[in-house]
């Protein structure tokens, strides 16, 4: 009996769920850092936010490339082939270390070009420590991604969600006494909190390594596969083009940060308000995506290809509903919700403006990243990379551009930018998507 609409559409909620939970740890411990260190000012903030973008760009391109882990585990694990699972998961973690290692390396040379970009000079007198601290934080969670990969390819994705909370409730009471100074420890202000979210995600990479080594229920993730059956260059091409995709995404949203730059210190706050918001917010489509290419993925392996367009389906219109709930309430409350952030009131205002069209891009943003991890899912992906690099840099950063400074809209013209080009891309996706899984008759 096929599945149902409605089946699918739980099959897809109940991976996505805790999807969405541990992505969203490492988007708490970025919020984390801005709430904590709010109080110190808005140039302190400002910094939390210029270094946030560039790290997320590290971080994109670190989960799209080794999101093909999680498809190839999940498709050997519809297979039933529980020695290749092991073996993928190897084969894994020494691209994960490999791929935390060089962004690491990549963001602390980064910040060298940030005075060429017209950065504030207050941001970047600030920001050095803990520029090169969250560098650091991008190799234990990269392996840990990795990690995290396998438990959701295997259907118990709470696994490695446990682990991401963990970091994240460690991580608040090390900012509380590194950042501003407990007993004998000094007060270190922004450089405390890089040393609490690097100490922080450490800790838990450490503690899911224990799980992974000695636990009796991951027996079957260290099985002695042959990891000569499993190409390491035929996963390098596959996650490649997503890593790029990932990182001309992220890259572009961090140039649409340095143009908001421009404007000033406090829209440079404003900015970082907004985007602390949404990155948790946006989580959820984020989640669906992994979940839908899983899903797809294990299908495949199990010869249901009957089953991918309602899978997708379901998971596009679970991703709409609630984004478009999203830019409703940003619009309505994002006065109130920047407050609770933020007590500047130029800060509070700027950010309230941004909210809405911000949550507007990130509506068309999670129905195209939907259809690209269906794509994942399918292992086709290097046209729907083509698809969005192309919307985000000819055609978002120029539109923002034109219509925050020749046209006078501000920095919401920025992200009015971006709402449009992602809307073409989601068309040229779907189109794709139709395409390749049409069934015949």
């Amino acid at each position: 009996m096929t599945p149902s609409f409605l089946t699918e559409l739980k099959d897809i909620a109940r991976l996505a769920v805790p999807i969405v939970v541990g992505l969203s740890t490492g988007a708490v411990i970025t919020v984390t850092d801005s709430l904590m260190i709010a109080p110190l000012g808005h140039v302190p903030l400002a910094a939390v936010g210029l270094a946030g973008a560039v790290a997320t760009v590290m971080l994109a391109a670190v989960y799209g490339f080794l999101s093909v882990i999680s498809v190839r585990i999940g498709n050997a694990f519809g297979a039933r082939q529980g020695r290749r699972v092991a073996a993928v998961l190897r084969v894994g973690l020494a691209l994960g270390a490999v791929a935390g290692v060089g962004a690491a390396l990549i963001m602390s040379a980064s910040l060298l070009l940030m005075p060429y970009f017209g950065q504030p000079e207050d941001v970047l007198s600030e920001v050095t420590a803990y520029w090169h601290l969250i560098a650091a934080f991008l190799i234990p969670y990269s392996i840990l991604t990795v990690f995290k990969s396998a438990f959701e390819a295997i259907d118990r994705p709470w696994i490695g969600v446990s682990f991401g909370a963990l970091a994240c409730l460690l991580n608040i009471p090390l900012n509380y006494c590194l950042i501003y100074g407990i007993g004998p420890l000094p007060a270190l202000g922004l450089a405390g909190a890089g040393i609490a979210s690097l100490v922080a995600e450490s800790i838990a990479l450490l503690a899911a390594f224990a799980y992974w080594r000695w636990s009796l229920s991951t027996l079957r993730l260290r099985a002695r596969g042959d990891r000569s059956t499993v190409q390491t260059g035929e996963l390098v091409r596959e996650g490649a083009p997503l890593g790029v995709m990932y990182v001309a995404e992220t890259a572009a949203m961090a140039v649409a940060t340095m143009l908001i730059g421009l404007f000033g210190s406090i829209a440079l706050a404003a900015n970082q308000v907004a985007l602390s918001v949404g990155a948790l917010l946006y989580m959820v489509p984020l989640g669906v995506a992994g979940a839908v290419a899983i899903r797809v993925a294990q299908a495949a392996g199990a010869n249901r290809l009957d089953r991918v367009r309602r899978m997708t389906f379901a998971a596009l219109g679970m991703a709409t509903v609630w984004l478009v709930g999203a830019a409703l309430l940003l619009g309505l409350y994002g006065a109130e919700i920047a407050a609770l952030i933020s007590s500047d009131p130029a800060v509070i205002d700027l950010a309230a403006a941004l909210f809405f069209v911000f949550a507007l891009s990130q509506v068309v943003d999670g129905l195209q990243s939907t259809l690209v991890g269906a794509l994942r899912g399918l292992s086709d992906t290097a046209i729907p990379s083509v698809i969005s690099i192309l919307a985000y840099w000819p055609v978002a950063i120029p539109l923002g551009w034109a219509l925050a400074f020749p046209l006078g809209m501000g920095p919401q013209g920025v992200w009015l930018g971006f709402v449009s080009a992602l809307a073409l891309a989601a068309i040229a996706l779907l189109w794709r998507f139709n395409r390749l899984t049409r069934l015949p008759g």
